[in-house]
């Protein structure tokens, strides 16, 4: 009987091993999809196509528990352990104590406890089944390390509700992640996992930089101060500022010391004088800070200056698990705004690249973070006036002046469309009336409007206030993106898109009307707080929808995957 049961578990597992190894990995050989609790879906399929023999009962024993992605692990290596050696338990504590580099903590993954359950594991004394659980411990711990690098430590939709974008599954081979760490390169195993693409690595590389800003013990504080720091100014805080700057990687603003080098004193500037290269650096601070570039300190300057690293800091490790989530896009987006950096970039089919600036939805009203395609153009469009609007905005003008209607060309309708009288009409209790401007200059969406299928009514349009354009912080819609230089923008996405018709042209008519393109074009609208580049010099933005609080909480707290 005590037979039977043993030779019951160990066939139960087999066919559970087969079963493993059915998921369908992807084209690295990695992870393969998972299923809504999580796991990979399993399915039979015959087990003659197997080459491997069954595993030890040890092994089979103490895969009961673990994910079927670990349990392929050793299917895929004949049933061999993996971690039997010190050195390659050395390797991959290294790898877990080197996740700091990705802005992810290592405590989460317990190195510290792997190499004392080692101690015990690999001890000589230890049985075959000891050696097997801490096998499989480490393979576990591995796994779920490499799966928060490549697609995020925490769950999206659970720090922020309305997410709407899926992570991409995982693409991990651990058979040769395995290999790499066996042979002690930690590094290029990392790199296996690490989410390919410019802005985690440009993020990566900041975040480099200013985690040894922070164990330095930071910058200095510029104290605050009636007047504004301008240039030619002579003051002890430009000696602060220059000290500032030069923490970040403004080098060129440092002047000798000539105290201890006094043949040089005739050519240093004096460190107190607010000098050309200083206000420079200055400007190029402001620019990565969204701030207006001219070059003097005031409150929101010397406020940005201030802000302490560690919370800069803290703000790089946000974006990177941002990044993550939005790793592993089967296709890049054509189109992308950056919400929180109000610009618009599209790369072009041969790799030319353009921008502009965008103005986006102000607090309370935000532009959705959001992937779509643009599908078609409406030209010199009417706009009906969405429900927010018009209770908040333009209710309480019509009851102070139903002539606001006339004077901005809108009609009346009901909800059938028919034209109704706006003096006829009680304000204070309008009933379902819509309004719609009619088409022309100063509608406010101006004369082309791109549009994508979405849930929040939100598109990309022209629009007649341009000089809003000019200033440095630019959330004042109600959601949608407006964008400078749409005319141009269209052009491209017509020629680009093989659609044989005059924008222009069309557009001159002054009639309304909606083209088609002849292909869709990707179009990603994402939130970064902070994007790296090639220096390492990060930018910051204003967090304008207060996004980063949630996730620098929960990234503090215990990892949700």
């Amino acid at each position: 009987m005590q037979i039977a049961g043993r030779v019951s578990r160990r066939l139960g597992f087999w066919s559970m091993a087969c079963l493993v190894l059915l998921v369908p990995f992807v084209a690295s050989g990695g992870e393969p999809a998972p299923s809504p609790g999580g796991e990979p879906p399993l399915r039979p399929f015959p087990m003659d196509e197997l080459g491997a023999g069954p595993l030890s009962p040890p092994l089979a024993e103490a895969l009961q528990a673990a994910p079927p992605s670990v349990s392929a692990f050793y299917v895929r290596r004949g049933g061999e352990l993996a971690w039997q050696a010190p050195e390659r338990v050395a390797a991959l504590v290294s790898l877990l104590q080197a996740l700091e580099g990705e802005g992810l903590s290592p405590a989460d993954y317990r190195p510290a406890r792997l190499q004392e359950a080692a101690r015990g594991g690999l001890d000589e004394t230890a049985s075959r089944q000891e050696r097997t659980r801490f096998d499989v411990q480490a393979t576990e711990t591995l796994l779920r390390a490499l799966r928060h690098l490549q697609r995020g430590r925490l769950d999206p939709t659970r720090v922020y509700p309305g997410w709407e974008i899926p992570v991409a599954p995982p693409r991990l081979d651990l058979v040769a992640i395995h290999r790499l760490l066996a042979a002690g390169e930690v590094d290029r195993a990392l790199a296996r996992a690490r989410p390919e693409g410019e802005p985690y690595a440009d993020l990566r590389r900041a975040l480099a930089r200013y985690r040894n800003i922070v164990r330095l013990g930071g910058w200095p504080t510029l104290p605050e101060r009636r007047a504004s720091l301008r240039p030619g100014d002579v003051h002890a805080d430009v000696a602060l500022l220059r000290r500032r700057l030069a923490m970040i990687g403004e080098l060129e603003v440092m002047v000798a010391d000539t105290e201890h080098y006094d043949d040089i004193a005739l050519e240093a500037p004096p460190p107190h004088r607010y000098d050309p290269p200083l206000v420079a650096a200055v400007r190029r601070f402001q620019r990565r800070h969204m701030l207006e570039e001219d070059g003097i300190v005031g409150p929101r300057t010397r406020a940005a200056l201030n802000v302490p690293a560690s919370r800069r800091l803290a703000t790089l490790r946000a974006n990177l698990e941002r990044a993550r989530w939005l790793s592993g896009e089967s296709s890049a987006p054509r189109v992308r705004v950056d919400v929180a950096g109000q610009r618009i970039h599209y790369r072009r089919p041969g790799g030319e690249r353009w921008e502009s600036r965008v103005i986006v939805g102000q607090p309370g009203r935000p532009t959705p973070v959001l992937h779509s395609a643009i599908t078609h153009f409406t030209l010199n469009p009417t706009w009906t006036v969405p429900p927010t609007i018009l209770r908040e905005d333009v209710l309480p003008e019509v009851r102070r002046d139903p002539g606001y209607l006339i004077d901005h060309d809108m009609v009346v309708l009901s909800p059938e469309g028919r034209r109704l009288n706006p003096w006829r009409i009680d304000w204070w209790r309008p009933g379902r009336v819509i309004l719609r401007q009619r088409a022309g200059p100063q509608n406010p969406l101006g004369r082309l409007v791109l549009r994508f299928p979405n849930d929040h009514l939100v598109y990309l349009h022209d629009t007649p206030a341009q000089r809003l354009f000019l200033r440095p912080q630019r959330a004042l819609s109600s959601g949608c993106i407006r964008v400078e230089g749409v005319m141009e923008l269209g052009r491209m996405l017509f020629a680009d898109t093989g659609t044989s018709r005059d924008l222009m042209a069309l557009i001159d008519t002054g009639a309304t009307r909606d083209v088609s393109l002849a292909r869709e074009v990707p179009l990603a609208l994402h939130y970064w707080t902070a994007m790296g580049d090639g220096s390492g010099l990060p930018s910051f933005r204003p967090d304008i929808y207060d996004r980063d609080p949630a996730l620098i909480a929960a990234l503090a707290g215990p990892p949700q995957a």
